[in-house]
């Protein structure tokens, strides 16, 4: 698999797992301290061929995420599930962990944020989903995030994330339904 755009990620470790996934060519933030030469690098890229951000599922890699998707506007983004990136010898988490087809398949879902978002999901979708404000609204938001591949989040992230990836109503209550299902099915 031939990735068009140059992947972002934070460290020589994922550019080696990602390499060994797919033929692609990659920035390395060197981890949550990004300076503004690895930004210019990311503008240059942007410009040239386009940008996927792909950091690792956890609280520093979401920083670089907003770093980065800030600095540098129409960046696309993969996300990886953390429970696809767990070390299976210690408490690490990150895309060094991945298996190669778990990499394909984060790389093939991949969202673009849009700067002219309208809100379609409303607060109120989440909460008669059971995304926010009761017991499950956790886990169902966990599931949802790796059903969609749009990461995990709190509910405000959520109510976002969903807007500015442009999901629809249909596919939210499609992938609601399906978990919903699941549950029963435990």
């Amino acid at each position: 698999m031939k990735i068009k755009e140059v992947i972002v990620v934070e460290g020589k470790d994922d550019t080696a797992r990602i390499r060994e996934a797919v033929d692609a060519d990659t920035i390395e933030t060197n981890g949550s301290a990004v300076d503004d030469a690895v930004l210019e690098q990311v503008r240059h890229a942007q410009q040239k061929r386009g940008v996927i951000i792909f950091t690792d599922p956890d609280y520093p890699g979401e920083r670089i995420r907003h770093i980065v998707s800030q600095s540098v506007p129409n960046c696309k983004h993969a996300f990886l599930p953390k429970h696809l990136a767990r070390a299976k010898r210690d408490k690490g988490i990150g895309i060094e962990h991945a298996t190669a087809e778990d990499i394909r398949e984060a790389l093939s879902s991949v969202y673009e944020l849009s700067d002219d978002w309208k809100e379609t999901i409303t607060k109120d979708d989440l909460i008669d989903y059971g995304l926010i404000g009761g017991p499950k609204a956790r886990k169902r938001r966990e599931q949802l995030g790796i059903h969609l591949s749009i990461g995990k989040t709190n509910g405000k992230q959520l109510l976002r994330r969903l807007n500015m990836f442009r999901i629809s109503e249909e596919q939210l209550d499609d992938t609601m339904r399906q978990i919903i299902q699941e549950e029963r099915d435990e």
